[in-house]
């Protein structure tokens, strides 16, 4: 493929209009000419400020148009499957964002889908693989720099949660991250979770059960602790600490100015991911449309989507019955190798 990479956008939310912005501002070779929404208003609204852009409200009518090179998935996780579905049927490498499904029998179906190509066109948005942080503490542990790991200790952190948000999706919106970072950090799966709940914060609804205390163990024999509160009231954070068998690390500390004055000394904690992982998100796009180009996947791929989708649902299970839960995973497909182009 040569010249501007055509990219569809379905979903015009949040992550989907800000990644509209991103193709437009900040990531070269490459064009939004269709966006999808169900709500028309907002997709027209969205269209209108991309030059000869169509605006659909059926997400295969915009996989469908003219000059669709590539698609970018942003909608809600349920319609996922069908929208990479209908790219895949006509060969459009995609970008989709977490979760590939919400379970794991829909991504194993889009791994049928991609064997029965004979090659691998999805990407999914894990995008922490992309944050300078995160590539630097992946490059330790692979060389050796503090020995085998142990532990990683994970805190996720937000200053609230949307109306909308369950007490299922601290598992599978909000710890999945950290089960798609801890896998590719170690290099290892995730072969059970434990979930643990304290009393729940006053500051959330108390059918959420926020904040909870997950333990994930892996095929290599680390474990791997997750902290996750998205009521915690002061900001955003997320932090990893590697404990290995020589040394430590640590990221996340967000160390960045730091101001002195009046008797004290602070600095201001961010309040969102879209600003913690700005330069992350942006990464990633950069790299999957270079790589979509070539007609190749640049990250995180469908057996990566499966592998969290299973996760997650035995966390969900864990957290349900409270016990341990051990993962089941199919046997790796030889497509999805590691170091397989």
């Amino acid at each position: 493929m040569s010249g501007t990479l055509g990219i569809a956008v379905i979903g015009t939310g949040r992550m989907g209009s800000d990644h509209v912005r991103r193709i437009g501002t900040t990531v070269g070779g490459a064009r939004v000419v269709a966006v999808a929404d169900p709500d028309g208003d907002r997709v027209k609204e969205v269209a209108a400020g991309l030059e000869g852009a169509g605006a659909y409200t059926d997400p295969g009518a915009a996989i469908a148009a003219p000059g669709v090179d590539a698609v970018l998935i942003a909608s809600p996780g349920p319609a996922h499957e069908e929208a990479v579905l209908q790219a895949l049927e006509r060969r459009l490498p995609v970008l989709c964002e977490k979760p590939l499904t919400p379970d794991p029998e829909g991504a194993l179906r889009i791994m049928e889908a991609e064997r029965r190509l004979g090659r691998r066109l999805v990407q999914v948005g894990f995008m922490r693989r992309f944050d300078a942080e995160y590539e630097r503490l992946k490059e330790l542990l692979d060389a050796g720099g503090i020995g085998r790991p142990l532990f990683l200790h994970c805190r996720h952190r937000n200053a609230s949660s949307p109306a909308f948000f369950t007490g299922d999706m601290l598992i599978s919106d909000s710890v999945v991250h950290e089960v798609d970072a801890a896998r590719w950090l170690l290099g290892q799966e995730v072969t059970a979770v434990t979930v643990l709940a304290p009393t729940p914060t006053s500051a959330a609804p108390q059918a959420l059960g926020d904040p909870r205390f997950v333990l994930l163990e892996t095929s290599g024999g680390a474990i791997v602790d997750v902290e996750i509160f998205v009521n915690c009231g002061f900001g955003y954070q997320v932090r990893c600490e590697a404990v290995g068998e020589s040394g430590t690390a640590r990221i996340g500390d967000g160390h960045a100015m730091v101001v002195e004055s009046g008797g004290r000394w602070g600095g201001e904690v961010v309040q969102d991911y879209t600003t913690r992982f700005a330069d992350a998100y942006d990464r990633q796009v950069r790299r999957w449309v270079a790589a979509a180009a070539r007609g190749r996947v640049a990250g995180p791929d469908a057996w990566d989507g499966y592998a969290a989708a299973a996760v997650s649902r035995a966390g969900l299970a864990a957290a349900r019955d409270g016990v341990r839960t051990e993962v089941r995973l199919v046997e790796r497909p030889e497509l999805y190798a590691a170091g397989r182009d």
